[in-house]
Formats: structure tokens, sequence, C-alpha cells
């Protein structure tokens, strides 16, 4: 079977919500040789982004949503046990993750998340509608190198602006990077409210994270 059939069978078994066709395409990815991560990154990844228009267009709901969601889960979980050593390196940071307050959208985010966990980072997922208070709280409990922020809405952005804040008044900000993201985030908006990084997709949000360990 080709690659582009088994990212095609990927996607789709997350769409489906099919945890057992899930799995058993990681698992014949890994003996047809095919790299994981591309795997998640263009396989499973895709199908659950799929999902989350689904969701947003009132075509599929939270139920199915969820199930998909351990369906893409089960197969990282099993294509991650055959990442090369490099890739399985040690914690490279601590990294908390939520949705702003307000804002119930979560699958970006939680997909975010599971590639910054395949890549070794220790990632604290606060879930969807969390406070503000409650992304500090978490970053002094966890000693949080990074805090990222998700928002989907414009009513809910002005959160993240308001993190930053209270991240300086909590005397963190030196400390910790900061990472937007979600479909009203963009480089502008990083810029203009001081965030270190904005992240479009997950391949991203990784890419950016690495590079300011690197520095």
């Amino acid at each position: 079977m080709s690659k582009e059939e088994l990212l095609k069978q990927a996607a789709e078994s997350v769409v489906k919500a099919d945890k057992e066709a899930a799995v058993a395409v990681a698992e014949k990815a890994i003996a047809e040789g095919i790299d994981p991560m591309e795997m998640i990154n263009n396989g499973y990844s895709v199908g659950m982004s799929r999902v989350g228009e689904l969701f947003d267009s009132g075509e599929m709901f939270l139920p199915a949503v969820i199930v998909a969601s351990d369906a893409m889960v089960s197969a990282v979980n099993v294509l991650e046990k055959s990442l090369p050593v490099e890739k399985r390196a040690e914690k490279l940071g601590v990294v908390v993750l939520g949705t702003i307050e307000g804002d119930v959208h979560d699958i970006g985010k939680g997909i975010v998340a599971t590639i910054l966990r395949v890549y070794g980072f220790e990632v604290h997922d606060l879930g969807r509608d969390v406070p503000i208070r409650a992304f500090v709280e978490k970053a002094k409990e966890v000693n949080a190198d990074f805090v990222g922020s998700s928002a989907l809405m414009t009513t809910t952005q002005a959160g993240q602006k308001t993190l930053e804040q209270a991240l300086k008044d909590a005397g963190l900000r030196g400390k910790v990077k900061t990472m937007v993201g979600g479909a009203v985030a963009t480089q502008r908006w990083a810029d203009k409210i001081g965030a270190d990084i904005y992240a479009e997709n997950a391949s991203e949000a990784v890419m950016k994270l690495k590079e300011l360990l690197h520095k």
C-alpha cells in the first residue's frame, strides 16, 4: 500500500471516529517503514482538523468528537513507540496550554498538545474555557517554560492580551515564554500584545518552541 493511501486512511479513520481502524493503519505504516511523524502530521492531524470543521458546522457532535480524538491519541501512542531514539529525547521543556475563557473550541489546541508530547515536551493541557488565573497558577505550580493560549473568536482574543499582563503581574514573564494560536490569532497580533511566538498549526508550534530552546 502506498504512503499516500495510508495517509488518507489515517485521516479517514479519525473522521469516522474508528479507533480500531486508526490503530490498524498506524501498525501498517510502521510495517511499511513510513516516518511516524509524517503519519501524525499529514494523516491523523489532517483528519482531526476535518473533525474540527465538522463540529463547527454542526455536522458532528461532541460525543463523536471525543471518540475521534481518542482514535487519534491511540494511533499516536502506537506510532510514538516506533520513533527513532533521537526523536524520543529527554524532556525538552514544560508547556501549559489552554483555550481562553469564554471559548469552547478545543480541537486544534488538543492536536498541538498531542504533537508536543510526541516531540518530548511535558504538556499540561488545561482544556477549554480556561480562566486567566488558572494559566498563571498552573505555570507557577509546574515551573513552566512556555504558556500557550488559543482563541478562535474575536470576543475571546483579548484574553490573550490579558494573560500577557497577568503573567507580568505574577513576576513570571521574564522566565516564561508565551505562544498564541487559534483562528483569530496572527503574527501581527502576537507582536502587538508582546507574545513570543505565534503558531498557525501543531508542526509550527513544535518548530518555534525548539528554536526558542536553542536560543
